[in-house]
């Protein structure tokens, strides 16, 4: 299992806005691909120098050949549809992790 990690620092500015379609339209988006089996979204509590409001995005896939086709297939649209709704007001850095062990109490 692989964890699709986008961290995204958004603009003071427009976070509202933005937090509003991120949960109603960016991750329903990227589920609908089918190559993710869930998200989550969390703040990052740290304040950052630069400023404006942090969250790590992570996104469970099966295996390296759906996040391949994610990226060949989806990846491009769902960017631009975040840069056209909101350009200039975030930075994205974007990490691909993979699960070693998962415990569940």
């Amino acid at each position: 299992m692989l964890i699709y990690n986008v961290t995204i620092n958004i603009d003071k500015n427009v976070h509202d806005q933005w937090l509003t379609w991120m949960k109603d339209k960016h991750l329903p988006d990227m589920l609908a691909t089918g190559k993710f089996s869930h998200a989550k979204m969390v703040k990052v509590l740290v304040e950052e120098d630069m400023g404006g409001i942090t969250y790590s995005v992570q996104y469970t896939t099966q295996n390296r050949t759906v996040l391949e086709a994610y990226y060949r297939e989806d990846a491009e649209r769902l960017r631009a549809d975040a840069q056209k709704m909101f350009p200039n007001k975030f930075v994205a850095f974007r990490t691909e992790l993979e699960v070693i062990s998962q415990q569940i109490r």
